[in-house]
């Protein structure tokens, strides 16, 4: 007999594995994890930045790509100006405090954004209020705007300029192929401003 644990670990791998097979599979989002990328280069060539949010799991991949960009992802390079608006436990409580937890991103973006920047929201939802809230502000800014997220229509859909919605409505597998894409884009982005290539 199957040991049932062996089943449920089998399943979710299965699972995972249906949601990247179809999101490599669908030309549409592979175009667009690319025109992420150029747009990301682009701001970041102009001198601009990345400011990147989320919630929980999402909170995470906002602060992990922030760190691949100022660090390195491949190579060797310049550190690359990309914030995690997820990190500054003062500004959230004050914020959060002050003005309601749904302005904790907004208001930074306030602080933070300049036209030409982009700000990328995670949400496998698509309608956390506070990345709500940042996308309104980030586009009355000029910011361009960049969702991640899953399968269903969501307020998210309507203030992105660009939107990878993951085909699946799973919240761990939508996080999992966030994370696949965002990796690509570091790749992209690096051999954009850097070569392909280029290990120093």
């Amino acid at each position: 007999m199957t040991d049932s644990r062996e089943t449920a670990v089998l399943a979710y791998l299965q699972r995972s594995q249906d949601a990247v097979e179809r999101a490599a599979g669908d030309r549409t989002f592979v175009a667009t994890a690319i025109a992420i990328a150029e747009h990301i280069a682009r701001a970041f060539r102009n001198g601009g930045k990345l400011l990147l949010a989320g919630n929980g799991g999402s909170a995470a991949d906002a602060q992990h790509i922030a760190a691949e960009f100022v660090g390195r992802f491949i190579g060797d390079r310049a550190a690359l100006p990309a914030v995690a608006l997820t990190t500054d436990t003062s500004a959230l409580t004050a914020i959060g405090n002050d003005y309601g937890f749904e302005r904790v991103f907004e208001r930074q973006i306030r602080a933070l954004g300049r036209s030409g920047d982009v700000f990328l929201a995670f949400s496998t939802s698509g309608r956390s209020p506070n990345v709500i809230a940042a996308l309104k502000t980030a586009r009355q800014i000029g910011l361009v705007t960049v969702g991640f997220t899953g399968a269903s229509q969501s307020p998210m859909h309507a203030l992105c300029d660009l939107v990878l919605a993951v085909p699946s409505e799973e919240t761990a597998p939508i996080q999992q192929v966030h994370i696949t894409v965002a990796h690509a884009n570091c790749g992209l982005v690096e051999r954009e401003l850097f070569g392909a290539g280029r290990q120093g």
